[in-house]
């Protein structure tokens, strides 16, 4: 069913291209080059910090990924012996 789903938005560009407001896109475009400066300083802003928090979860995720497979690994080597 979510297959079905992504294709059918995949298929109908009305609805995957209707992400930017025309309103906002004008604005954007018909302002200064200050404007223009301080709108890109205002998407880094905006986007570096989740990235980075994305970052960092993936990353503990990664240091953890065998934290309690190693205490198994050892019971069962001191079963063996």
């Amino acid at each position: 069913m979510r297959w079905m789903m992504l294709g059918i938005a995949l298929c109908v560009p009305a609805l995957t291209l209707a992400q930017s407001c025309a309103l906002c896109y004008t604005q954007a475009a018909g302002s200064g080059s200050r404007m223009i400066a301080a709108l890109r300083s205002g998407i880094l802003i905006l986007a570096v910090p989740p990235t980075l928090f994305c970052v960092g979860i993936t990353w503990m995720a990664y240091k953890k990924r065998n934290q309690f497979n190693d205490d198994d690994c050892v019971e069962i080597k001191k079963k063996n012996e």
